[in-house]
């Protein structure tokens, strides 16, 4: 969640080109700004999936608990 939360603020400013005249007089290039948004998309979901296959593997364990009882 926080890091879908930082993501959308990155993009929302990297559209609206807010500061980037700063690091791009550093040196940067706009091109390292476009790969570290899909770098950050990409742990997101990946962050994601394991947040699902845990939820999956709780469900299972509680479902196993009330088959026991």
């Amino acid at each position: 969640e926080m890091f879908r939360r930082v993501s959308e603020q990155f993009t929302v400013m990297f559209r609206r080109k807010a500061f980037l005249h700063w690091y791009t007089g550093e040196g940067m290039d706009e091109m390292e700004f476009t790969e570290a948004e899909s770098n950050m998309n990409d742990l997101v979901s990946e962050y994601q999936q394991y947040q699902d296959a845990v939820a999956d593997d709780n469900d299972e364990d509680y479902e196993d608990e009330a088959m026991e009882n």
